[in-house]
């Protein structure tokens, strides 16, 4: 079969890939984009999308059994696991077909098929018909990543599972152990933790949420196991012994190895990049620890060819593919893009309570040498959320003492995935404590106390 020629073919057709495509078809380029397994990759139908259905159903079930604080009376509450699974995958198989929906409009020709690099500019793609040849002047890797496997802790879908078999559970879990408590470890622990079963989560870091500034991680610990969870923290599975209907979890912790009896095993220890099979190698590709070495502009080092999303490296955030799509494709175009900045992306947890977070830690901060001024208000000073019963949170403000600078915001408490935005804009936009401070907040709103902790920070805090 005859070559066909492109000006961009993007490879994986997740956040990353299918934003990329989008914008390069949008300037006017021939965009093709090839995909092994599902248009929206993980995120979509693995990943963001279907855990957050999940969380949504084992919210309501939470607010379902404090009817009674409301003023409302509810009976016979209970959920049927395989109904809320059903309604889960269903979101997500609509918004797969949605993808379709967008290739199409954007004239962007879509392969179903395993795509590999073929020399300068070309790619072969093994589909379940034949082995077509393509050839671009611009190639994109957006092949994303998946879930590490640790020696010993192997998934089987039965007694131990990835996140791929929680989102699919062949059994509502009685006693669960989560390994890693990153964010999707912690959001799995949440959501069968509300549905009733005995979690524990295990995490070799000194806190859960790892990531998260030191504050934030100590005010969600307490949350979890205000709910039930068991947390232990500095510590490690060194093995599982799996027998008919149990696994025997071996956790070291304070120097000493502890037994523990668990019916399911759920490992969240990581994710590691799909660079395997594509040829990289033989391209002269730099791989570091499973992924793929680049410069701020997604650039390999390989003419033509750039590295997007999961596979390029932290933070693996779907919203930081999908910059970085759009960026690399009007760059391809001529333009002159901004790089993505690591610490300009919000990070976001969805458990209960919800955590957010943008840029620099109070720790991270100081590390930098910066002098800062920190602000806290907590969710009991605020009027909504004590109206909304969710009173449990705080919001946290991190800046240079000098300049005026917000360098991060940390956030806990109900719907701080959505009011994190607010201070992502702020930093993009370069603003200042006294833009902030003289910014008016609307009321009553949760976003009050984001202006509230700005006030704290600088001597002026109101409402505390």
């Amino acid at each position: 079969m005859a070559e066909k020629s492109y000006d961009l073919i993007v490879i994986g057709a997740g956040p990353g890939g299918y934003v990329a495509a989008i914008r390069g078809a949008q300037l006017g380029m021939k965009v093709c984009i090839v995909e092994r397994e599902n248009l929206g990759g993980i995120c979509l139908n693995w990943g963001c999308i279907p855990t957050k259905a999940l969380l949504r159903s084992s919210e309501v079930f939470h607010l379902m059994h404090r009817a009674k604080e409301f003023g409302l009376t509810v009976d016979n509450v209970g959920f049927d696991l395989d109904a809320v699974v059903k309604r889960s995958r269903k979101v997500a198989g609509q918004l797969s077909g949605g993808i379709g929906h967008l290739m199409k409009k954007n004239k962007i020709d879509v392969i179903m098929g395993e795509a590999k690099l073929a020399g300068k500019g070309k790619i072969s793609v093994k589909t379940d018909k034949d082995t077509q040849d393509l050839g671009a002047k611009n190639i994109i890797l957006a092949t994303g990543a998946r879930a590490r496997e640790l020696p010993g802790l192997e998934a089987d879908g039965d007694l131990v599972w990835t996140y791929r078999h929680a989102l699919q559970p062949v059994r509502m879990p009685k006693k669960l152990l989560v390994i890693g408590s990153g964010a999707i470890g912690i959001e799995f622990a949440s959501f069968y933790n509300t549905l009733g079963a005995d979690t524990t989560v295990v995490e070799v870091m000194d806190r859960v949420l790892p990531v998260e500034d030191a504050e934030i991680s100590a005010f969600a610990k307490k949350a979890f196991e205000k709910q039930g969870m068991k947390i232990m923290q500095k510590a490690m599975v060194k093995k599982l012994d799996r027998a008919k209907g149990k696994v025997t979890a071996h956790i070291e912790i304070n120097g000493k190895t502890e037994k523990h009896e668990f019916d399911t095993v759920i490992s969240a220890v990581g994710i590691v990049g799909n660079v395997e099979n594509l040829g990289l190698e033989e391209a002269g590709v730099k791989i570091d620890r499973t992924h793929v070495v680049t410069d701020e502009y997604c650039r390999t080092g390989v003419d033509g060819l750039y590295a997007i999303g999961d596979i390029a490296g932290a933070p693996w955030l779907a919203h930081k593919a999908s910059h970085e799509g759009m960026m690399v494709a009007e760059l391809i175009a001529g333009h002159k893009p901004h790089p993505v900045k690591p610490e300009a992306i919000a990070g976001c947890t969805y458990c209960h309570p919800q955590v957010a977070s943008v840029g620099y830690s109070e720790a991270k901060a100081k590390e930098l040498g910066y002098d800062i001024k920190v602000g806290r208000f907590p969710f009991i000073g605020n009027g909504k959320a004590i109206a909304l019963g969710e009173e449990s949170g705080m919001i946290k403000t991190v800046f240079d003492a000098k300049t005026g600078e917000l360098l991060g915001a940390h956030m806990v408490g109900a719907e701080v995935t959505e009011l994190i935005q607010g201070y992502v804009i702020g930093r993009q936009l370069e603003t200042t404590e006294e833009d902030l401070i003289n910014t008016v907040f609307p009321h009553p709103t949760l976003s009050e106390m984001m202006h509230e902790s700005v006030l704290d920070a600088f001597g002026r805090v109101v409402h505390m």
